[in-house]
């Protein structure tokens, strides 16, 4: 249990968007080549102490993935994913319990998203939004588990390469509601569909600018917006501040606009003082 008593649950996820209860998700890369931590806590005894922060900093969900998507990245196959997370998976799962709080999986593969349910986590989250492995929709039906679908314009390794939109805000929302009807087609319940934009994934500048400022439309789908700002590069293209880690100021700005328009869950690097500023929007918000 957290030290507020607080506890998060699957219901408090799927309606957030309803109650506007602010949903922050800590990111726990067990990989040797993210862009924001370079392999930091690939080995598991740092991956374990880096969730245990999260989670004494107020995260209601730790988000794990054992592949970079970071711009040009190589895939990694499901066997070696699952290999990096079988020793620490179920320990931040224990974690998680303890604490009240939530663990989702970070991959494409449903290979991978078998072996993480199996060792406790309870949402997957599909940065291919269905689309990399036909199984993995079906496998969020059959055992009823919220899937994060996000839009993301070609592949990690080459999605960076002149992506092109008609009307960024108006192509991305139109594909998030094309996802909810293929997971919707496999049996899973539409309130079981988190919506993710994708910031930087496929998008330059003014692409993640304008997702940013539409938000509100992306709203309109009726379910939970996903948003995972933290550290983007455009953060950085906006600042100056091209390490990574100097770019808090950034996510809180863009955490506290989607807030604002109607986002509900933050996918962010820095729990505690996102945690702290959503708190005082959401105190706002309801006085």
């Amino acid at each position: 249990m957290r030290s507020n008593g607080e506890m998060t649950t699957i219901v408090d996820i799927l309606s957030s968007h309803r109650t506007r209860r602010p949903i922050v998700m800590g990111v726990l890369n067990v990989t040797p080549d993210s862009f924001s931590d370079g392999g930091a806590f690939l080995p598991p005894a740092a991956a374990r102490a880096r969730a245990e922060q999260m989670l004494a900093d107020g995260a209601d969900v730790i988000d794990v993935g054992a592949e970079s998507t970071r711009p040009g990245s190589r895939r990694v196959p499901a066997e070696e994913q699952i290999s990096r997370l079988e020793e620490i998976l179920p320990a931040v799962c224990a974690a998680a319990r303890q604490r009240g709080a939530l663990v989702s999986i970070d991959t494409t593969r449903a290979a991978v998203a078998r072996f993480a349910l199996q060792a406790g986590a309870s949402i997957l989250n599909d940065v291919s939004a269905g689309r990399d492995d036909p199984d993995l929709l079906p496998l969020a039906a059959e055992r009823k588990i919220p899937v994060v679908l996000m839009h993301m314009f070609g592949e990690p390794a080459t999605m960076q390469t002149n992506p092109q939109y008609t009307d960024v805000v108006a192509d991305v929302k139109a594909f998030l509601a094309g996802r909810i009807a293929a997971a919707v087609a496999t049996g899973l319940p539409r309130e079981y569909c988190i919506v993710d934009p994708g910031i930087g994934f496929g998008k330059r500048l003014e692409h993640n600018l304008a997702l940013l400022g539409g938000v509100g439309e992306l709203c309109t789908l009726g379910v939970p917006v996903l948003l995972g700002a933290s550290r983007k590069r455009f953060i950085g293209e906006l600042t100056g501040a091209s390490d990574p880690a100097d770019r808090l100021g950034g996510t809180i700005g863009a955490c506290l606009l989607g807030y604002a328009a109607g986002a509900s869950v933050f996918r962010v690097h820095d729990v505690a003082p996102v945690k702290q500023a959503l708190n005082i929007a959401t105190a706002v918000n309801t006085r």
